[in-house]
């Protein structure tokens, strides 16, 4: 049942969506893809949600992406438009990301790594696109492999296929932290711990602003930000994290 193959709970104030196929190394279904969109959804409707953690079950990997074969049928077929809208939503996604990777994020696992705000991996994590070993090609994956990496270390991981070493993924810039296996579930929620104390409001506009602005013109970029910036400043929590400033105590943002 996707139900199973794909798992939603609450938990300091972090919506944590995890990838429940540990046996099959986190391959994701046709299924799982369509649940992911309804469980981002949830996530940002909730006002309870400061931030959103991905993951996958059990140490073996975060995601190893589709079961192969899949892709060989209609329905396959049909699904890859529905993982392109997914790794959209997640890369656009108003409320910051976490990615928690442990073991393999391999193909498809790469592009919700990648969609995620911020990556934190276990020292023994391995990396990869291996598409190209089997005849196909890390094609919606590769929109956002090159929005990380420099395009010759990109073009070197997708045409060699070779798995990548989660220090050399740091140094490519593929992900955020690497910390020590036995340290990283305590690392990942220092981190979703300090996304719950930010303003909610100063995210969501300051993501949608960084996103719009991507593709602008530097000139254009400046003119739409500095509009940007006046939105955040009147809100209520922007008032309350200066107060709280002058006043050296911890501000206590409300989210409006």
């Amino acid at each position: 049942m996707p139900e199973e193959h794909l798992l939603y709970h609450l938990e300091n104030q972090a919506a944590r969506i995890t990838i429940n196929r540990e046996q099959q190394r986190n391959a994701i279904t046709p299924e799982a893809v369509s649940l992911f969109l309804d469980f981002l959804d949830r996530a940002e409707q909730d006002p309870g949600v400061r931030a959103v953690l991905i993951t996958g079950a059990g140490d073996r990997a975060f995601c190893t992406g589709a079961q192969l074969g899949d892709g060989l049928t209609a329905e396959g077929l049909a699904v890859f438009a529905r993982y392109a809208r997914l790794l959209h939503r997640l890369s656009t996604f108003p409320k910051p990301t976490v990615a928690r990777v442990k073991g393999f994020c391999l193909a498809g696992g790469m592009g919700f790594m990648l969609a995620c705000d911020l990556v934190i991996a276990s020292d023994d994590s391995q990396f990869g696109t291996p598409e190209v070993n089997v005849g196909l090609w890390p094609m919606m994956i590769g929109a956002l492999i090159f929005r990380n990496v420099p395009r010759k270390k990109a073009m070197e991981m997708i045409l060699l296929g070779e798995r990548i070493r989660a220090h050399d993924a740091l140094a490519m810039g593929l992900i955020t932290r690497v910390v020590p296996a036995a340290d990283l579930d305590a690392a990942v929620e220092k981190v979703l711990q300090d996304l719950g104390a930010k303003s909610p409001i100063g995210m969501r506009i300051g993501k949608e602003a960084f996103h719009a602005s991507e593709s602008m013109p530097l000139r254009e970029a400046l003119e739409f930000l500095s509009g940007r910036i006046a939105e955040v400043a009147s809100t209520d929590d922007a008032r309350e994290g200066i107060t709280a400033f002058l006043e050296k105590r911890p501000p206590v943002f409300s989210g409006k």
